[in-house]
């Protein structure tokens, strides 16, 4: 339907039919006199026909400036709109224990469908891992997340009024939070179609599993493993550790009652480098709903990060006892004593390097010093009075003493305020100044541009401005200094005050920890934002490339190959992003993973290489108990009922008398300036191109 209104008052109409018949007049009404006297009354018919046409067009565009508006409303019906939503999670197809029971509900479904749409707008989706539309032919997901529904629907559809919901499902969720939750923004009925068996399974299975990810070799790490078990009161079984079909642990279970839950507690040594697969495994007792269950596998990467640390002396000192011991309570480091007349390893092959009242007269350094910074082997420096000082500046900028005489003072720390590379306890804080002196030697003291003063000399009652223990860079080199013997001191002293070491540990450990971290000054590096994935989930690799001047760049191409265990390649090529790489390299079985990728920049191969593991998500395994109870209450809050399978006919007729499923009457109305309609524009085109033509024909106006 149509109307025509006006921004102005209609008695406006009036004045454009008169400017209309004003125009035509003054134009054709003296001349259809003239034309009546000499030519007939044929003459005149035509000189009205013509003043016609120009009344139209002149009438028209004149009513055309009042900016009239045409308005079309335009009625449709439609079907009322119906969400269906299907559960393809593993736990459905546990619940059916035939086939034909499946395939019979699969037809029962499919025939619903059918009948759906031919009364309504039906919207078809499966959800499990994920929300999409349509129903696979398998149930297979391997987790449930029923709130994303309720969130997806309600974004998705409030403006267009569903009438209702249909969720088939069981209950059972591993992801997400409570779809009773979920629930409070869905404004339509929903109705529930409940499937599984809310009766407890007979099954044995290995509930949970908590362990460390990384372990360093060497170390033990500790396993915790829940095992549950329903309806199997009296019987035995036993909890194996398998790595690579060895069993390295059996632990024997009595299932004493039919509600079982016991934690077991386990320790594995971590003996071996690289990501170790293991498999937890409980042996099958008969009448078991199933038997995936009963067997966990899990992932921990053993890291042979240990640094190692060689402590290189020009001759025996109570200090290097010290310094052992503590070093020695970290399992991070590696530690190796070494006298310099005694040197039987090559100091550039270790990550730190200790020179104990090194250099030393007659025992030179700076051969040793290059080849550790060709290497960037960071080092420590401990000055004591074997020290040569003079030879001590030389192979190192960080401090500088110029002697005044070959003599010695006692000093006393002082921690620097300002100091910020690491941060210290309140205890060192507070009782490191009270501990006894060390001998410093005697002279004027300079420290580096890079140096960062952690201690300062006390000597006497006097605050110098004389470093005692302190840290820098020399070439991209970690390096730090102790001015002065005696730390043997400081241990008794700690021991004897506060009965432990952990002052002076915590200073020297954290001196070498700092000393020993490098930074990554490696033009190609490959980021993989986790170590273990799920294996539902895509691998995405991240790499960046930095010129000599260490600025991104991404012109080459880049690549990467996947290997697993069985020798198995996968090869890729990043895509370029940005200044970056980046690849998504889609999902891999379950397995450990080793990556090599490579660039080409400017004839020179560049490598980053890395290991990964993709371990089983075996969520819905572990709850087979359907939560009839929880959709009873979904259906109920939001006006809908709870339904059986085998009521699915009942569900079309309450589906049928459902208010909100009625044909829904929607009213449309569009406006337009009549200016802009391009009928109104082609008949004043013909009616000017007529009266023009006739003139011509006609010949005499």
């Amino acid at each position: 339907m149509s109307a025509i209104s006006f921004q102005y008052p209609t008695w406006y109409l009036l004045l454009c039919v008169a400017l209309g018949l004003l125009y035509a007049g003054i134009l054709y009404y003296r001349t259809g006199q003239t034309d009546e006297l000499k030519f007939g009354e044929s003459h005149r018919r035509r000189a009205l026909f013509l003043g016609f046409l120009r009344f139209l067009s002149v009438s028209l565009l004149a009513s055309l400036l009042l900016s009239p508006l045409l308005k079309t409303v335009r009625t449709e019906t439609r079907k009322p709109l119906l969400l269906l939503a299907q559960d393809v999670s593993q736990s459905i197809s546990h619940s059916w224990e035939r086939a034909e029971d499946s395939l019979a509900y699969r037809r029962s479904l499919d025939s619903l469908q059918r009948a759906l749409e031919a009364r309504y707008n039906l919207e078809v989706y499966s959800f499990g891992e994920r929300l999409r539309r349509g129903i696979p032919d398998t149930f297979a997901d391997k987790a449930t997340d029923i709130s994303q529904v309720l969130r997806t629907f309600s974004e998705r559809y409030a403006h267009r009024n569903p009438g209702a919901m249909l969720l088939l499902t069981d209950g059972i969720y591993n992801r997400g939070s409570n779809p009773l939750y979920a629930v409070d923004q869905w404004a339509a009925p929903v109705f529930t179609v409940a499937l599984g068996d809310t009766v407890p399974p007979r099954d044995l299975l290995i509930k949970a599993v908590f362990h460390n990810r990384i372990a360093y070799l060497g170390d033990r790490f500790k396993l915790q493993v829940d095992v549950s078990a329903r309806h199997l009161a009296g019987k035995q079984t036993d909890l194996r550790v398998l790595r690579g079909g060895q069993v390295l642990q059996r632990i024997p279970l009595t299932i004493d009652r039919d509600n079982f839950f016991k934690t077991v507690e386990l320790e594995l040594p971590a003996d071996r480098v690289g990501i170790q697969t293991y498999r937890l495994a409980l042996s099958a007792l008969p009448d078991e709903l199933s038997e995936e269950n009963n067997r966990k596998d899990f992932f921990v990467e053993v890291l042979d990060a240990r640094e190692k640390i060689l402590l290189l002396a020009a001759a025996p000192h109570p200090d290097i006892a010290a310094f052992r011991q503590i070093l020695e309570t970290n399992k991070n480091y590696e530690l190796e004593v070494a006298f310099y007349d005694d040197l039987k390893v090559k100091p550039q092959d270790f990550d730190l390097v200790i020179f104990h009242q090194l250099p030393a007269g007659g025992k030179p350094i700076d051969r040793m010093v290059k080849a550790l910074n060709q290497k960037r082997v960071s080092r420590l420096f401990v000055v004591g009075t074997q020290t040569d000082v003079a030879a001590l500046n030389q192979v190192q900028s960080l401090l500088n003493i110029r002697e005044g005489q070959a003599d010695w003072n006692e000093v006393q720390a002082v921690l620097n305020p300002s100091f910020a590379s690491f941060t210290l306890s309140e205890q060192t804080i507070e009782h490191l100044d009270r501990f006894p002196p060390l001998l410093a030697p005697f002279g004027q003291y300079e420290a580096g541009a890079s140096a960062r003063i952690v201690l300062y000399q006390k000597i006497g009652s006097v605050v110098s401005s004389y470093p005692l223990w302190l840290l820098g860079e020399e070439k991209d080199t970690k390096v730090a200094l102790i001015a002065g013997e005696g730390f043997w001191r400081w241990k008794l002293f700690d021991y004897l005050q506060f009965q432990n070491f952990d002052i002076v540990s915590e200073l020297l450990l954290k001196t070498v920890q700092y000393a020993s971290l490098k930074d990554d000054k490696r033009r190609f590096r490959v980021n993989l934002q986790k170590q273990v994935f799920a294996e539902n989930e895509p691998l995405l690799f991240e790499a960046r490339l930095y010129n000599e001047n260490y600025e991104l760049v991404n012109e080459p191409d880049a690549r990467l190959v996947i290997s697993d265990e069985q020798g198995n390649k996968y090869e890729y090529t990043f895509d370029k992003s940005d200044r970056a790489y980046r690849l998504n390299a889609g999902i891999l079985p379950t397995g450990a993973y080793h990556y090599q990728a490579w660039v080409e920049d400017q004839g020179q191969r560049l490598d980053f290489s890395g290991r990964f593991s993709v371990e089983p998500l075996q969520l819905e395994w572990y709850d087979l108990q359907a939560r009839h109870a929880m959709l009873h209450l979904l259906s109920k809050r939001t006006g809908g009922r709870l339904f059986y399978p085998d009521q699915l006919g009942d569900l079309r007729m309450q589906l049928d008398s459902l208010p909100s499923l009625k044909p829904v009457l929607y009213r449309s109305t569009r406006t337009r300036e009549a200016i802009h309609l391009k009928a109104v524009f082609f008949f004043l085109l013909t009616l000017l191109a007529l009266e023009w033509f006739l003139r011509r024909y006609w010949g005499s106006y």
